[in-house]
């Protein structure tokens, strides 16, 4: 009898350290794109971003990446009652190493490294092997290994940064000759200019681009124009800054808009050795340029699913001679023409379906379909999980069936809860993977999630 598959977990220790057994401690350091932006120059004007506390407890989805002799840090710990569920569904769970103090505008990095409890048991698990995997690699991280001595799964921060800008990814997809949207690349005022110029005539023709910081994130760093006295106003902002500073560089992308008919996300993981390992591709699914979940099995062709292998190949091909090792995920569209552009942008890191791979392994049958998205709730104070599990009732996943929500982050429910005494309404955020067995279920299935978690002010 052959030995079983490698897990995707396995994969990611392979892949990083050579050893499927590998122990790691997972960090959950999502928009790490503010670390790697932090000297650079881009949009004088930034879109709106989620909340920062409800971004920073996210944290709790390395929770579900991790295995059983992983650990994963965390800001504060676990609701008890939602850990208790997940040990009911039969997962195993990783150690669970807690900052010394929760700040809930600072990341999980930011209040690790001022964690002298937890620098020493990091120290420990260093001396026991421990590598340390984060959402992505940034100097904060690169700092956490150097204090404790954990090794680094992933290459060095100026590897790291550079695979990540819109500008490489453009760039590797005009060298391997891959179709992309008109587009241009600026590092300096005068190409930007330059390029304003031109993008002027695509939207005097009527058709809108979209000017991009190069580190920009889930909708934060974009400006979509589609009118000539925006781009003015754009091109005068950015060269009055100039003038002002002295500083004539710029990291900016303009795109032209190409008519989409489905958001898609794949992923790969290229090793160590630059070999590439497929993994999956996606249906993303997107608002206003922010992620808001996956849909998968995606709706996609066989030839368009093909070429997207090819495509990953050759983009991990690359990024191995470019020094990077680690997951990878692009994202990528099909247009309403029937064409693919299969490179929008590469996320050397984590990617939201990073997380969803160890319930997709567990839980997912051959005819199953899936959703992963989230719910927002209008709260006017903390929430546990029990509570919100009597609400779901039935709802929730249900191994014998087969179907159900399987809640994969609860911490960023209350993440935004406010100070004592204020009694306000504020929003929370729930996170889970659907699944069912046909679309029509799924669709039930999600709508009757939002009624529960909508029916009324969710409270204790």
């Amino acid at each position: 009898m052959s030995p079983p598959d490698p897990t995707f977990l396995e994969g990611v220790k392979s892949a990083c350290t050579g050893a499927t057994g590998t122990p790691f401690v997972l960090l959950g350091n999502f928009e790490v794109e503010d670390e790697w932006a932090r000297d650079e120059v881009g949009l004088p004007i930034f879109g709106g971003r989620a909340s920062t506390a409800i971004v920073n407890r996210m944290d709790e989805f390395a929770v579900l990446l991790a295995g059983p002799g992983d650990h994963v840090v965390l800001k504060s710990a676990p609701d008890p009652d939602y850990l208790d569920y997940l040990e009911g569904l039969g997962i195993e769970l990783p150690g669970i190493l807690l900052t010394d103090e929760h700040d809930p505008a600072a990341t999980v990095s930011e209040d690790a490294l001022r964690s002298p409890r937890l620098l020493a048991a990091l120290r420990s698990l260093a001396a026991k092997g421990a590598y340390l995997l984060p959402h992505g690699m940034s100097a904060l991280e690169q700092q956490l290994c150097e204090l404790t001595g954990l090794a680094p799964a992933l290459p060095a921060v100026s590897v790291v940064k550079a695979v990540n800008s819109k500008i490489y990814s453009r760039r590797v997809a005009t060298d391997l000759g891959l179709p992309q949207a008109v587009g241009w690349e600026c590092e300096t005022v005068d190409e930007f200019v330059a390029a304003a110029g031109e993008a002027a005539r695509a939207v005097a023709a009527g058709r809108r681009v979209g000017v991009k910081d190069a580190y920009g994130v889930s909708g934060k760093g974009i400006m979509v124009v589609d009118d000539l006295r925006r781009m003015d106003q754009l091109v005068r902002m950015v060269t009055r800054r100039a003038e002002r500073t002295g500083d004539q560089r710029v990291a900016l992308v303009i795109e032209e808009w190409a008519d989409k008919a489905l958001d898609l996300n794949y992923h790969f993981t290229v090793a160590r050795d630059g070999s590439v390992r497929f993994d999956f591709v996606k249906e993303a699914l997107t608002e206003n340029g922010v992620h808001k979940g996956h849909r998968f099995p995606a709706r996609l062709s066989t030839e368009h699913a093909a070429q997207l292998v090819v495509t990953g190949e050759r983009l991990g091909a690359r990024l191995a001679a470019d020094g990077f090792h680690g997951v990878v995920g692009v994202d990528a569209i099909t247009t309403t023409d029937g064409g693919l552009l299969p490179v929008l942008e590469i996320n050397a890191r984590n990617n939201m379906s990073t997380y969803q791979t160890g319930l997709q392994e567990r839980f997912m049958g051959p005819d199953s379909v899936a959703l992963a998205r989230q719910y927002d709730l209008r709260l006017t104070g903390p929430v546990t999980f029990a509570d919100l599990g009597d609400r779901l009732g039935d709802l929730l996943f249900d191994r014998d069936r087969g179907t159900g929500l399987v809640v994969n982050n609860f911490a960023t429910v209350n993440a935004a809860t406010p100070e004592p005494g204020d009694t306000r309404p504020y929003v929370g955020r729930l996170y889970g993977l659907l699944l069912a067995r046909t679309q029509q279920e799924l669709t039930d299935l999600d709508n009757a999630v939002v009624a529960a978690v909508q029916k009324e002010t969710v409270h204790v």
